[in-house]
């Protein structure tokens, strides 16, 4: 375990903002954190689809990391509605400090659940125009 205090509203927050390159992995796990590791790596599979096919649909290409942006919205909403002693006694058991959530925390959350749904509808309904019109409404 570290010894730095680990908050779990800035741990929300940066799952929400830009957890699709697998910060807020680092930020709670550390650096050899395998699945923040998995986030980065979208980004990089990304780069190799557009370099192996540039004729591909850019949807296709920027696919994976689609994925990782929605999978960290969720990471986001499970970090953010873990009671705040049972992320003390994971991630602060050696300190001092104690977690106290207050309203900032319910507001990342009501966002990113807002945020996260309107990305999950509007990536389905691309995928679902692409393979049955083949991208005939945009």
């Amino acid at each position: 375990m570290s010894t730095y205090f680990k908050n779990k509203t800035l741990a929300t927050f940066i799952a929400a903002v830009s957890g699709g390159l697998g910060l807020h992995r680092f930020y709670v796990c550390g650096k050899k954190d395998l699945f923040g590791w998995l986030h980065v790596s979208s980004l990089i599979l990304c780069g190799l689809l557009w370099l192996a096919n540039r004729e591909m649909q850019g949807f296709f290409i920027i696919g994976p990391m689609i994925l990782s942006v929605l999978a960290s919205f969720i990471e986001a909403l499970v970090i953010g509605l873990t009671p705040d002693d049972k992320w003390d006694a994971r991630h602060n058991a050696t300190g001092q400090r104690q977690s106290d959530s207050n309203w900032p925390l319910a507001v990342i959350l009501v966002l990113t659940l807002g945020i996260g749904a309107t990305a999950l509808i509007a990536s389905m309904a691309r995928l679902f125009d692409l393979l049955f019109t083949g991208g005939a409404y945009g």
